[in-house]
């Protein structure tokens, strides 16, 4: 029989390896214990996200939602030519063509997307319109065009007389292979000194907002791998991949090599380990070793980084290689830039 002394005996017992379980995951999993309120907030990924989050800032501190503010914040590198990798003047596919992808979340977890988009200068906020103006996510190729036009968008040409340089002088070769912060490559026979954490450090621009009133949204947009095969999608038009906003715990973005992002499902999994009480850095740090720990061999090859952040204001990045970096703004600083953490 299971008596009285035995069962007492028995939850004391389990009561001792709860503890015991919770004082190993608080060594494992850091977290802040501080109630303070540490918004509003704009954090993005790569230096060039100063810039972004000064207009995404503009916003905030005039007490406008999260899901304007990163609209307008990255606005600055879509419009900017001699941005490579985001929106007007991005390098292009092998067949020379500029296809944009981009998507944008709020905190209602309203969202919406665009793939392969071309002509359009502005695909987060075609992203913004198919989140507002249909019962879709995702709109892609000459639909999501059609779409944009429809709406008002002007059809440009988005191919840069630099991009298009590029494009041919890769042409000569024609190898088309991933390359860990290939962005700092594109300089560097010209400026060796010109790596990681300058201007000339571009990719993916991931932002995440959090504004007075506590609310998160985030964007995410890009020209996509250069010189990809035509019609490739990465991570960043695909909610849960490139960004994923849980109005409870906080949001993620990521940036790299988009095919393992998506295979692990990235920022959607940040989220969630935050949700299980992990800081923003240990969240995307483990995002991180789910890739490394399923490709190990790949993963000494290819950049991957997360960026995250968490109701209270609390934010954190992880990646793959060095080089990564991500800017914050907020009422103290508008200009932080802070080197990223890497397993190599």
């Amino acid at each position: 029989m299971f008596n009285r002394r035995k069962f007492i005996k028995a939850s004391a017992l389990s009561a001792g390896l709860i503890a015991l379980d919770k004082k190993s995951i608080a060594e494992v999993i850091p977290a802040s214990n501080s109630s303070e309120k540490k918004f509003p907030i704009v954090i993005s990924t790569w230096d060039f996200g100063i810039a972004a989050n000064a207009d995404a800032w503009k916003v905030l501190s005039a007490g406008g939602t999260a899901l304007d503010a990163v609209e307008q914040g990255v606005w600055v590198p879509e419009a900017d030519e001699k941005n490579q990798s985001v929106g007007y003047g991005g390098l292009p596919d092998r067949d020379g063509k500029v296809t944009l992808d981009a998507c944008i979340m709020d905190e209602q977890g309203n969202c919406g997307a665009v793939l392969a988009l071309e002509h359009i200068k502005h695909p987060i906020s075609v992203a913004r319109k198919v989140m507002e103006k249909t019962p879709h996510v995702m709109l892609a190729g000459d639909g999501a065009l059609q779409f944009a036009l429809e709406q008002g968008f002007k059809k440009e040409n988005l191919l840069t007389p630099a991009s298009e340089k590029a494009w041919k002088e890769w042409l000569k070769t024609a190898k088309y292979e991933p390359v860990m912060n290939i962005e700092n490559k594109l300089y560097e026979k010209a400026a060796p000194q010109k790596l990681p954490g300058n201007q000339y450090n571009h990719d993916t621009i991931g932002m995440l907002a959090l504004d007075a009133k506590g609310n998160i949204s985030g964007a995410c947009t890009t020209s996509g791998m250069a010189y990809k095969l035509h019609g490739r999608i990465g991570d960043s038009p695909i909610i849960g991949a490139g960004l994923y906003v849980d109005n409870e715990v906080g949001g993620a973005t990521s940036t790299g090599v988009g095919e393992e992002v998506v295979r692990n499902v990235g920022s959607f999994l940040v989220v969630e380990l935050m949700r299980q009480g992990y800081s923003p850095e240990a969240a995307c740090k483990e995002a991180v070793m789910r890739i490394i720990k399923k490709k190990p061999e790949t993963a000494k090859k290819i950049q991957v980084g997360f960026l995250a952040i968490n109701k209270k204001g609390e934010y954190g990045a992880y990646a793959i290689q060095q080089g990564f970096s991500y800017a914050v703004c907020n009422a103290e600083k508008q200009d932080l830039l802070i080197k990223g953490k890497s397993y190599y």
